[in-house]
Parts: C-alpha cells; structure tokens; sequence
C-alpha cells in the first residue's frame, strides 16, 4: 500500500470516529507529561483544536515545547495534503467564510500546487505545515498560524544553481498569506541560497502572517563549524557568529553531532537578528521509509547534553526522554490504529549575543490502515 492511500484510509477511518482535533487530542492527553503540558496549556491547545477536524491526524501532528520556560505550554502544529479530505474541509471553509484567512491562503496554495503540470508541485510536493501559536503567544484566542511549505520533491542544495526554485517557492509563499513580494527581500532570500555550501540544502520555507512580516528560511546539512560561521557571515548575520560557535563547541564536547542547520529569517533589510541553531543528531530525508521511526534511546544523549546548559529546565528533559516510545496500539469504533511518537528536532535559539532558548519539536504519527 503507498502512503497516499493509507492517508486516504487513516482520514476516512478518523471522519468516521471523530468530529475535532480536540476530541482526538483529548484521548492522548494523558500520554503527555503535565511537566510538559499542563492543565492550562491544554486549554489552549483545545481552544484552538476546536474548529479544526479530526482528520488533520491523517498526516503527524505535534507540539513545539519550550524547554527553557518553568511553565508547561506549547504551541501546536498539524500538515496535510492538498487532494485529501482534511484539505477539502479548509477549501469548504473558504467558500463559506471569505474572512477566514487560513482558508484562503490555503485554498490559494493548493491551487497553484494542484494547478496541470504545476511547477511548484514539481518542488515541494502538495505537503503543506501549519503551526500555531498558543503557549508561545501567551494568549487563549487561535492566531492564524505559521504556514510551512518544503522541497520534498526536488531537493533544493547549495552550488546547484536552483535559484529559479528558491524565487518559486517565496513567491507562492508570500502571495497565498496575500502580501506582495518585494523585490528587497526576494534579493536577501536569493542571497541566503547563493551563499550556502555544497551540500547544503533549503529545508524548508515559512511565514507568520501574526508575528509580522519575513520569510524562515531552514537550511540544513552544515558539516562543520566553520562552514556554518562562514555561512552566517556571507549572508549577513547581525549577530555575533563566535557566540554560535560557543554553544555548538560545548555540545560538541559532551555529545556526538552528525550536522548543523540554521534558521534564519529573510527580511527586507537583510537577516534578522534572531538565529535558530538546529543541531542533526539523525538525518531525516523526505523520502525515507523510517522518516517518522525513531528507536527508543535515539535522543538520550543528547539530552543528557543539554542537561549541562543553564537555560534549560532539567524536569522537561527528564519528562521529555519518554516522550518517544515504540508504536502503540489504539483501539477505536472503527478497528485498531498505529501510533508512533518521536522527537522530529530540538533547536537552540540565540539572540543579543547568548543561547536564550531551547525547544523540542515533538510529533505523533496515526495510522488507520492496518490489519484488524
């Protein structure tokens, strides 16, 4: 069976069990740590799962959790395809309600992604993220989310002249959240993509339309420091690159790390300030079988690393190393669905100078197409 048809089978089986992402998340709420999430942050992931359908668990789903905050918040984030049914709800949306502005967007992507002999396809696939702020925000109303797009398709690397791909894909991006592209900030992403190395790649593109404007960029598969600290500098980081190298050579002195990726967000005056460190401890490539598979001890070095780091909270590191567990049985109405959790990256944040904030992207997988 391809992955396309077991979406197909999970999202049927899921419309057929449940009504909302909120009924679904509460039957796994006591699988999540309250050092993690507490009754509080729930109410918020809640409050915003409400009005969003079950079916959204077609394709993984998870939570970004901020390892450096005493609280226990975070923020939620779903995908899915265009074609699928948890896409046809967002597309129904838009046509009922031309205020809602997550629709719309959506709406407009997937026609350009679903468009005959589509060219943006041919890059990023039809495999849309969205992320909302909840805990992070600070705040109990849903925000219009972040809205991710990547090169699961044709891999878009460093020294590869795939420029025509990069200046794609932000244009899609910018214009389906319904802002113009300016010719500045199209300048600083083409210049974030020529200076990249050999081997590196654009991992991902993403804006946030209630944050302001910019484009994340995510690159990944830099193989030393030195690379990255030259990278940083020929695409104009404000920041102070020996600061980076700092906080990578203490991991890199406890634990053992494959690669490095940055986020860094494209601005019409350049670079942002604000520099996401992403380090590899397991490749993960669109195209792997096992992309969504983790063995049970994968992180637990590298957590043991970050217990060293001051800004951490060391109980979320405690509660956060069982997060990931072998797949799991799960009995519904309809027959029996597969469930994996995994830790998909942990990144680092630096701005004015120091490591300022640590935060585990962890996600579910549920599948609906296995034997009864």
């Amino acid at each position: 069976m391809d992955i396309d048809e077991a979406i197909k089978i999970t999202q049927d089986r899921l419309a057929k069990d449940l009504g909302s992402m909120e009924e679904l998340l509460g039957h796994f709420r006591d699988m999540v740590s309250p050092v993690l999430i507490d009754d509080q942050g729930w109410n918020g992931i809640f409050e915003c799962s409400r009005n969003l359908p079950a079916t959204l668990a077609g394709l993984p789903f998870g939570f970004e959790l901020p390892l450096h905050d005493q609280g226990a918040s975070a923020d939620f984030g779903v995908s899915m395809a265009s074609g699928t049914r948890a896409a046809s709800f967002f597309e129904e949306r838009a046509k009922i309600d031309e205020m809602d502005e997550t629709a719309n967007s959506l709406t407009r992507l997937f026609r350009e992604m679903d468009a005959a002999d589509s060219s943006l396809q041919e890059i990023v696939g039809r495999k849309v993220m969205l992320e909302y702020d909840i805990g992070s925000a600070g705040v109990s109303d849903c925000l219009r989310p972040g809205l991710f797009i990547r090169p699961g398709e044709r891999s878009i690397v460093g020294g590869k002249n795939q420029m025509n791909d990069v200046v794609q894909v932000i244009k899609a991006l910018v214009s389906c959240v319904g802002w113009e592209h300016t010719d500045a900030e199209l300048r600083n992403a083409q210049k974030a993509y020529s200076a990249q190395p050999e081997g590196t790649r654009m991992d991902s593109f993403g804006v946030f339309p209630s944050r302001g404007r910019g484009i994340r960029l995510a690159i990944m598969g830099f193989n030393s420091l030195q690379e990255l600290s030259s990278y940083l500098e020929n695409v104009g980081w404000p920041g102070c690159t020996s600061s980076v190298e700092e906080v990578i050579s203490r991991l890199l002195g406890r634990v053992d790390i494959v690669g490095t990726g940055v986020n860094i967000d494209v601005q019409e005056g350049g670079i942002g300030p604000t520099l996401g460190i992403t380090p590899i401890v397991r490749e993960r490539y669109t195209g792997d079988l096992r992309y969504w598979l983790d063995d049970v001890s994968d992180w637990d070095p590298f957590l043991e690393a970050l217990k060293h780091e001051a800004v951490v909270v060391e109980s979320k590191l405690h509660a956060l190393a069982d997060w990931v567990s072998k797949p799991t049985t799960l009995f519904a109405k309809s027959g029996l669905y597969l469930l994996l959790r995994g830790i998909h990256h942990i990144k680092l944040v630096i701005a004015e100078g120091r490591l300022q904030k640590v935060k585990a992207y962890v996600f579910m997988a549920l599948s609906g197409a296995v034997s009864k």
